[in-house]
């Protein structure tokens, strides 16, 4: 009998014997299954989190917030900074000539989690005449735009789901009265979708501020940027830093990206560990069990690599079926679901990629689970055959 031969009848022996030890074999599906869900369910976070931001900067659009500051709440652009920055070379302009820019001022919104009822709050953007152009894939989905000079605002699709009070005609408090609602807008599924737009000098009365919190710019196309940043940080009349969109929001995206990520990998490896060793007790177990049974079949000309095999094959399809049963638990209890993080709304994301990326981790956790009881079965003396029989 060929090799290959000795390791399909040696495999299936051991598969049909499985139903006898169905209790302890068990445990290694079930520990695979709650490994990939567990990991997968946290990753979702990061998956989601990340493809909400992607969908949001384009390369061909440019921030500007002043020197040092890392972000737009730390900012602050002077009246007099904005005509000179949409003027800078690079910048699109219009039909009718006006430079396609927007200087916008930020305030937090206190709102209520429809989930679970806690508070939480929410960024109102306000944006300059230009503010659509800017950002076209922008689109009121539900009753009408703001109208500039009036305490009137538009919701992101995703906020008005997430949150309480939200709705068309609601009225939101701000320090110099309720502001209404007038529209639900969406934005293709980005980060815009969690915030709240409005006129940008309006919100800037509101709050009793001078200075915008950033400047926004469409450029004529992405290499302008460079002579863009260029001509703007060399003006002497400017203390400012400029970033392509994409490249800010990787920044601001990263510790929190990167934090998530170590939280899945560090509990599915110390839940890994238990499925292991689970696979390793199983395994040895069952060799155990089947030492007279692998003896015999030593005596009859099996091979060792064909039983080590065998064993290894076993470990393989436990793993395989609980990582399978996780990562299908995983995508149906987390993928869609909306998430808020800070004043992000996002939905958890289960894709194809993450859920082959579980399965494999697990399969290799079955794997070194079973090596070590492939070896003993497979140095199973013949002698044990003869003195058992």
């Amino acid at each position: 009998m060929n090799a290959l031969r000795q390791i399909v009848a040696v495999t299936s022996i051991g598969l049909r014997a499985i139903p006898q030890r169905l209790g302890p074999s068990l445990v290694v599906v079930v520990g695979m299954a709650c490994v990939v869900a567990v990991t997968l369910s946290i990753l979702s976070l990061s998956t989601g989190f990340m493809r909400t931001i992607n969908a949001t900067g384009r390369a061909d659009r440019a921030i500007v917030l002043s020197r040092n500051a890392r972000y737009e709440y730390a900012s602050s652009i002077t009246r007099d900074n904005v005509p000179v920055i949409a003027d800078a070379p690079g910048v699109r302009k219009t039909v009718d000539g006006k430079a396609i820019v927007s200087a916008e001022s930020l305030a937090s919104i206190p709102v209520t989690k429809r989930r679970d009822g806690l508070d939480a709050y929410l960024d109102l953007r306000g944006i300059g005449p230009e503010g659509f152009a800017l950002h076209p894939e922008i689109r009121l989905i539900s009753g009408r735009l703001f109208r500039p000079a009036t305490h009137e605002m538009i919701v992101g699709k995703a906020a008005e789901t997430a949150f309480e009070g939200l709705e068309v005609g609601s009225k939101i408090q701000m320090p110099e009265g309720d502001w209404t609602v007038t529209g639900i807008f969406e934005s293709g599924g980005n980060a815009s979708e969690s915030e709240l737009l409005a006129d940008s000098e309006t919100v800037l009365s509101s709050l009793r501020a001078t200075t915008f919190k950033s400047m926004t710019v469409l450029l004529t196309d992405t290499g302008a940027f460079t002579r863009f940043r260029t001509t703007l940080t060399t003006n002497p009349t400017l203390t400012v830093d400029v970033m392509r969109e994409t490249d800010y929001l990787a920044v601001q995206s990263r510790e929190l990206n990167g934090f998530l990520a170590v939280v899945a990998y560090l509990i599915g490896g110390i839940m890994g560990l238990g499925a292991l060793f689970a696979a390793l007790n199983t395994l040895y177990s069952a060799v155990s069990t089947r030492s007279t049974e692998i003896a015999t079949l030593r005596v009859f000309g099996f091979g060792a690599g064909s039983i080590l095999t065998s064993v290894l094959a076993e470990a393989l399809l436990l793993s395989l079926l609980g990582a399978a049963i996780g990562a299908s638990l995983a995508w149906l209890a987390f993928n869609g679901n909306l998430h808020s993080t800070g004043s992000l709304v996002f939905r958890l994301t289960v894709t194809p990629a993450l859920m082959a990326e579980g399965i494999a981790a697990a399969c290799l956790l079955g794997m070194l689970g079973g090596l070590f009881p492939a070896l003993r079965a497979a140095r199973v003396p013949e002698a044990v055959a003869l003195r058992d029989s």
